[in-house]
């Protein structure tokens, strides 16, 4: 009797899933039917202030993050959905100072420009600046490991809302 409860049991449960579709832990919105690639364009950095190495960094995390949230494999051309853009600002201001004037607080800003291109639906395709900072100590000079961690917070959380905003529909 135990035995055709469970199979009974199992049988509901697996009707359950079959009628929720597909889903995806990272709440990727992808018809896998149809697409199948990923194209991610070098994020050339035209902002005032250089730093170096970053759009390479940028445009690595950006594929990276794709690559682990989706299905999708990575090609040089003719991606299926295709990330472009640039980095258009880098910048260092204080946000809050001491009563002598001096900076007690500065944040590095980080901006990108991004064009988004779904080929297979191109009613999602869109062109978005996003922006995130770094909030670090005024008497701190932004260098080695604290300009690594910052620069690294800001690129997981524009990837991030980049994701959100092409494939998840948040």
């Amino acid at each position: 009797m135990s035995k055709i409860v469970s199979i009974f049991l199992l049988i509901g449960i697996a009707f359950c899933f079959q009628g929720c579709g597909s889903y995806s832990f990272t709440g990727a919105d992808i018809n896998y039917n149809t697409t199948k690639t990923v194209q991610v364009n070098y994020f050339q950095n035209i902002a005032p202030i250089v730093e170096p190495g970053i759009a390479r960094d940028f445009t690595q995390k950006l594929q990276d993050l794709l690559l682990n949230q989706t299905s999708l494999d990575l090609v040089n051309s003719n991606g299926d959905l295709v990330y472009e853009g640039e980095i258009t600002q880098y910048y260092i201001a204080p946000i809050t100072a001491t009563s002598d004037s001096r900076a007690a607080q500065n944040r590095l800003t980080v901006t990108v420009n991004v064009r988004f291109y779904n080929t297979k639906e191109p009613l999602k395709d869109f062109e978005q600046a996003f922006s995130f900072y770094y909030d670090y100590p005024g008497q701190t000079q932004l260098t080695g490991a604290q300009l690594t961690t910052a620069i690294e917070t800001i690129f997981e959380r524009l990837t991030q809302d980049i994701f959100n905003k092409s494939l998840a529909n948040w």
